[in-house]
Parts: structure tokens; sequence; C-alpha cells
């Protein structure tokens, strides 16, 4: 009595299957925005350490550079040697803002893997039909 084939899975079969397959989809962009999370927090904390030392090496080589120069000119040009010192430091500073944000404008944006991966999966559906 039993009209339906042992192989084709029926209507609830076909639910099952694509269930399974949203499923899977699904686990494989959460993995993705789970590999690319810690990328940002790696190249976060690597960021942090490069710029930490920068600023405490150039820091300590400015503040000794600065202290020798004013030292030698003490008698005869001491406030033309920290104006200048002051422009020449207000003049990196800007050139450091301006390159840090090159540096972040080429930088990838979040999640930009998962964003494509998901782009093309629409792109696959859409294609189907």
């Amino acid at each position: 009595m039993d009209s339906e084939n042992p192989d084709s899975p029926g209507l609830l079969g076909a639910f099952r299957n694509l269930g399974d397959s949203l499923l899977a989809s699904l686990q494989d962009r959460v993995s993705l925005v789970s590999l690319e999370l810690k990328e940002e927090k790696l190249r976060l904390v690597q960021v942090f350490f490069w710029i930490s030392a920068m600023l405490f090496a150039g820091a300590m080589a400015m503040a000794f550079a600065s202290l020798t120069l004013v030292y030698l000119f003490w008698e005869t040009y001491r406030l033309a040697v920290l104006g200048g010192l002051a422009l020449l430091y207000a003049a990196a500073f800007v050139s450091i803002i301006v390159a840090f944000r090159r540096y972040l404008a080429r930088q990838p944006p979040l999640f930009a893997a998962t964003l494509q991966e998901i782009g093309e999966d629409r792109e696959c559906i859409r294609t189907r039909n």
C-alpha cells in the first residue's frame, strides 16, 4: 500500500535535505566569521605592540636629542632651538597622523571574506531559479 519508493525521499525528505544544506552553509559562514575574528584580534594586538614600541623609542630619542641640542645652545640660541624643535615635532606629528590614516584606509573591511561568500551564495541561489 505504500506507494512511495524507498529511494525517493518525498516532501519531508526534501525539506530535511534543504534544512541540512542551509545549516551546513550557516556552519561554514559562522566558522569563517570566527576565523576572521581571530585574525582581526591578532592584527589588533600586533598593531598595538608596534605602536607602543614606536612611541617609546621615538619619545626617548626625541627627548635625549632635544636635551642635547638645548644643552649645546644654552647660552646663545636656547629659545630658537626650543622653537625649532617644537615646529619639527609638530610637523612629524601631522605627517604620522596622515600616514596612519592612509594605512587604515588600505585595510580590508571587517568580515570581507564572509560577506563575499554570502554574496556568492545568494548569486548561486538566484541563478539556479
